[in-house]
């Protein structure tokens, strides 16, 4: 079962957030890097993200960010990823940190 996706287009209207807010949150770490995913399309190059990882995060830090500050919230988000247990895969084009609560199926090739 694939996981359902949602654009960077849809994702900024849905919220009525700008590119600079979006960009700003990923680059202070609030947004993992790995949930930017290019996919080519007709009309070239989009972005997308795993819809209800993206949704929840972007709900949480609208909701947030008028109580507290970024970088508290970003230290929020770093206790919560460091207590969620991981699986890394490495290859020869390198290595990826996969979440088990984000693992859908695994399947083994020979």
């Amino acid at each position: 079962m694939e996981q359902e996706l949602i654009s960077k287009k849809d994702l900024l209207e849905r919220y009525g957030i700008s590119y600079g807010a979006l960009y700003r949150w990923k680059r202070k770490g609030l947004i993992p890097e790995d949930w930017f995913i290019k996919k080519s399309t007709v009309t070239g190059q989009e972005t997308f993200f795993p819809k209800s990882l993206i949704c929840e995060r972007v709900e949480l830090i609208i909701r947030e960010k008028e109580e507290i500050c970024l970088d508290e919230l970003l230290k929020q988000f770093n206790k919560e990823t460091r207590a969620r247990p991981s699986v890394t895969v490495k290859t020869a084009l390198g290595a990826k940190k996969y979440y088990l609560s984000e693992i859908i199926s695994v399947v083994l090739d020979k």
